[in-house]
């Protein structure tokens, strides 16, 4: 039995840390013939994948119009294809950042009250990149000062054609945004 433990806290130890996995443990211990339970670990229902570690969930800050990627490291759906977001009204069929979500977001960067149109939550990896709705990919972004989620928006645009001519590979893509938009923004044809 005390085996039969041991080798449970191994694998919890192991599997546990993998963010946003369901794990099902079945069967009842060692039988009279020595039988292996199962152990099962699954992907998210929505086949979302972060980009880095999730570390911190409160006391999130950003800097020079980047998200703090200690909250914010990016998340895209695993399964996404160059074909599918590059279909017309693939962004808008995905989009699913229910107001509470868009509040706990705010609450993680210490922002409790704002004007109309001085923030945005947007998506590090926007939809059209294949991007998640997971909060690892959620962040309050600042209209001013310039470059803004205005200037990000041209970004995500700009990275979506080059996707979807085939001058860059969607992975390509959603490193480069997730990495720094900043940069792409800064070296982009005018």
């Amino acid at each position: 039995m005390k085996k039969y433990l041991f080798v449970l806290a191994i694998l919890a130890a192991i599997v546990l840390p993998l963010s946003g996995c369901d794990i099902t443990i079945s069967g009842n211990g060692p039988t009279g013939n020595n039988a292996l339970n199962t152990v099962v670990v699954t992907t998210p229902s929505s086949g979302s994948a972060n980009l880095g570690k999730r570390t911190k969930t409160s006391g999130c800050v950003a800097h020079g119009g980047l998200p703090d990627s200690a909250c914010t490291p990016g998340g895209i759906f695993a399964n996404a294809t160059a074909q599918e977001i590059c279909t017309p009204g693939h962004a808008s069929s995905v989009r699913n950042v229910p107001s509470s979500e868009k509040d706990q977001v705010y609450a993680e960067y210490g922002i409790y009250s704002h004007s109309s149109g001085q923030y945005e939550v947007d998506h590090l990896v926007p939809l059209e990149l294949g991007g998640s709705n997971d909060i690892a990919n959620l962040w309050p972004e600042s209209a001013s000062p310039t470059p803004g989620f205005h200037q990000k928006d041209e970004v995500e645009n700009y990275l979506h054609d080059q996707v979807c001519s085939g001058a860059m590979s969607l992975k390509d893509a959603q490193k480069q945004i997730a990495s720094s938009w900043l940069t792409v923004y800064n070296r982009m044809p005018k």
